[in-house]
């Protein structure tokens, strides 16, 4: 008995000894079956992960080369709207022109033809005074051989009354012959004047379509939206390329003896444009970016003035600031007129103060009408307030 009690006692602590053994080994089996699982959806996650970075790259590279062929668009369509509205300013400029001449050719029309009736007044006079006298006076002396002095005196006072007669003829003719020309030429001029203005109607409807293309690709880029580190970039980018075009200018200077520069005239110059300042110097632009010079608002078309003397630098598109003109003042000194309509002046040409070098406009896809002004000296920004009043 027990033999046996100790017997089913051994079986017990046995059976009870292998279930400790075995708990164990299920928990460890367990547990490495969850961490399979975890490797697995942590291994799904990060590949979901990379597809979306992979994706979100792709997005990116995607929309980069989009922005990058609408702003190529954007170029020619700013070029386009320049050329046309340069071609509506110089119509405009030969319509001015034309107004003058049809004036000052109605004006000679007018003396001439009063000078015709003055001749016609004093050629009749002297036709009625020649019948009223009669020829055969004249005759009368020829044959009358008294009184020789006085023949000669009468046939000299004939002489010189058919001298004044043969004079005003010519002049009569002369006259006719002017006043015909002058006719012709104003004829001439009222017909230039009638195909300027079906030009420049013609210039128009294409500004206008051109205007409504560049409209639709700003919407196309503002589709694109860029986020604030994307914008700050893009601004960088912008200046830098500004930076690099004016120091590739600078190697270009040649220093000219009558260009003497901007130091003496601060407080004197004044403002290329008249408009309402939108943006001022210094102030915040995108981040830690600030602004290098003054945004200018004005209406589309108003002419843009250079500040001083000076001669063309860059006169182009460049990106980020549209239709841009750089003017080189001497000893150092730049002038910088963005965001035009159209440019008037070509490089290397020589303007002075007060010329009209560009029309306002909002190139370089700006949405609202204005320009961008800068001065520098010796490549950094200087604040223009502190030369033009």
């Amino acid at each position: 008995m027990q033999c046996q009690s100790y017997l089913f006692f051994k079986k017990i602590s046995s059976l009870l000894l292998l279930s400790c053994l075995f708990v164990p080994l299920a928990s460890l089996a367990s547990n490495g079956s969850d961490n399979e699982k975890n490797k697995a959806q942590n291994s799904e996650k990060l590949s979901g992960v990379q597809q979306a970075i992979a994706q979100q790259e792709s997005n990116i590279f995607n929309t980069n080369k989009a922005r990058s062929q609408l702003e190529q668009q954007l170029k020619q369509d700013d070029l386009a709207i320049a050329k046309t509205a340069k071609a509506i300013n110089d119509t405009e400029q030969s319509l001015e022109a034309t107004h003058v001449k049809i004036a000052k050719l109605g004006q000679e029309k007018q003396q001439l033809t009063a000078q015709k009736k003055a001749q016609e007044r004093l050629l009749a006079q002297q036709l009625r005074s020649a019948y009223t006298t009669g020829q055969h006076d004249y005759l009368k002396l020829l044959l009358n051989q008294e009184q020789s002095e006085k023949i000669q005196r009468t046939i000299s006072y004939y002489q010189y009354l058919n001298k004044a007669r043969i004079q005003e003829i010519d002049n009569y003719q002369a006259t006719i012959a002017t006043l015909l020309e002058v006719t012709s030429a104003h004829q001439e001029q009222v017909e230039q004047l009638e195909v300027l203005k079906k030009s420049q109607l013609q210039q128009k409807l294409t500004l206008r379509d051109n205007k409504a293309k560049r409209t639709r690709t700003i919407t196309s880029l503002n589709k694109k939206l860029l986020s604030s580190k994307q914008q700050l970039a893009k601004l960088k980018a912008e200046e830098a390329n500004l930076t690099a075009a004016l120091q590739k200018l600078e190697a270009l200077i040649r220093a000219e003896i009558d260009l003497t520069g901007l130091s003496k005239l601060k407080r004197k110059l004044s403002w290329p444009v008249k408009g309402r300042m939108l943006r001022s110097f210094g102030s915040r632009k995108q981040g830690y970016l600030k602004w290098k010079g003054v945004l200018l608002g004005a209406p589309i078309g108003r002419q843009v003035r250079t500040i001083h003397n000076g001669t063309i630098l860059f006169s182009d598109w460049l990106k980020g600031y549209g239709l841009l003109t750089v003017i080189d003042h001497g000893n150092g000194y730049m002038s910088l007129y963005a965001h035009n309509q159209t440019l008037l002046k070509a490089v290397g040409d020589r303007v002075e103060t007060g010329e009209p070098i560009a029309l306002v406009g909002q190139s370089g896809g700006q949405n609202q009408a204005g320009l961008y002004f800068e001065i520098r000296h010796q490549g950094k920004a200087v604040n223009p307030k502190l030369w033009c009043r």
